[in-house]
């Protein structure tokens, strides 16, 4: 009876002894979130898309010192991602499989026909830099044709997949692109 009463008493001190572990962490667990929340108090995201790519390459400008300012012009860069916006949002894509890929119809009017008309071709050529795509265009009424083929099947169930809004966003190419046009690398809004 006697080492029953002191395994109780053991047991409850042990209990005892993790209730305070436990209050104490969550409590320097709470102390922890409430100087974090602190610290953050502003939002991190800085809105729209097209806002926040600007934002991006203004912060990368800024803090490189080498940054030559009288060639930064970030008007060139709204407009070609006014350009993406309008090909993204606009356009009307027909899209036909053929033999070892696909065949996208892209038309569109005005500002979204402009921006077809400079992008597709252009994204054509970066997306023939990948071994695994072969890709060409052609001008059609309202816009333009772009055929992509794949050289094995694992590739062309992957065009198929990704459709045109996929491969257009296809390669790395794009962030370069636009740091290049912010500091007067690039040519208007090509792509």
């Amino acid at each position: 009876m006697h080492y029953l009463k002191q395994t109780t008493t053991a047991l409850l001190l042990i209990l005892a002894l993790s209730g305070c572990a436990d209050n104490n962490h969550s409590m320097s667990h709470s102390q922890h979130n409430a100087t974090r929340a602190k610290q953050h108090s502003i939002p991190l995201e800085v809105g729209q898309a097209g806002f926040a790519a600007i934002a991006e390459v203004v912060r990368m400008l800024q803090a490189d010192p080498d940054t030559d300012w009288s060639k930064v012009n970030i008007n060139t860069l709204r407009e070609h991602l006014l350009a993406m916006d309008h090909l993204v949002t606009g356009a009307m894509v027909d899209e036909q499989a053929i033999s070892g890929g696909m065949r996208f119809n892209v038309t569109g009017k005005n500002q979204v026909l402009n921006a077809i008309q400079q992008m597709v071709p252009a994204h054509a050529g970066e997306l023939n830099k990948m071994p695994e795509f072969t890709a060409s265009t052609a001008d059609i009424e309202s816009g333009i044709a772009l055929t992509i083929t794949g050289k094995d099947e694992a590739t062309i169930a992957q065009i198929k997949g990704l459709g045109f809004f996929g491969l257009m966003a296809t390669g790395s190419h794009h962030q370069a692109h636009h740091y290049m046009m912010a500091t007067g690398q690039g040519h208007g809004m090509r792509h």
